[in-house]
């Protein structure tokens, strides 16, 4: 009996490390906590107009908010069938990777006004703002880091996460030349 306590006891204390450890890079991380809000939500009062440089204007007018639209499309639709998919495209995980968040979609991380049909959004790039959207937050970058907030660290490497050769539509993408096109720095106080 006793052999059996010496082996079950390491093996138990490891066990009981593990899901310590787990449970605590979960709390840091705030893995879970953050949930996916929608554009309507981050851009708000705060990302329109020119005194905001206009960032909410230049997505509006991107190509990134018409992404998922291109989803509905016959075309979109034979690909999504060719990639083995029994959905249409605008249902096709492979395409509403790419067409949304940048990742996958797990319902759970999004709220009610979350709306995917709004295609690459704030959060696609900057992370779910569920947390970081409130402007007591936003107004210090390390709290809304703390709580979300992505700022990709190599912009071009970010993009090709999705402008890529594993789009059927994939063509040359020129990082510099595409970047002009959506970039919305805030501007300077």
């Amino acid at each position: 009996m006793k052999s059996k306590m010496k082996i079950q006891l390491p093996v138990i204390l490891l066990l009981g490390f593990f899901v310590f450890a787990a449970s605590q890079f979960q709390t840091d991380a705030g893995a879970g906590d953050f949930k996916y809000v929608g554009v309507d939500k981050c851009a708000g009062a705060c990302h329109k107009g020119e005194s905001k440089g206009n960032q909410l204007e230049i997505w509006k007018d991107s190509k990134h908010a018409q992404a998922y639209n291109t989803l509905l499309s016959a075309v979109s639709d034979s690909i999504a069938k060719a990639w083995g998919s029994g959905t249409s495209a605008a249902e096709t995980p492979q395409c509403l990777k790419c067409h949304v968040l940048g990742k996958d979609i797990v319902e759970s991380e999004l709220t009610e006004t979350f709306d995917k049909t709004q295609g690459v959004q704030c959060e696609t790039c900057h992370g779910a703002g569920s947390e970081y959207k409130k402007l007591s937050i936003m107004k210090d970058k390390n709290a809304a880091i703390e709580n979300g907030l992505i700022i990709p660290p190599d912009n071009e490497a970010f993009c090709k996460g999705c402008h890529n050769s594993e789009s059927p539509f994939y063509k040359e993408f020129n990082y510099e030349e595409n970047w002009a096109k959506i970039k919305h720095p805030a501007p300077e106080k």
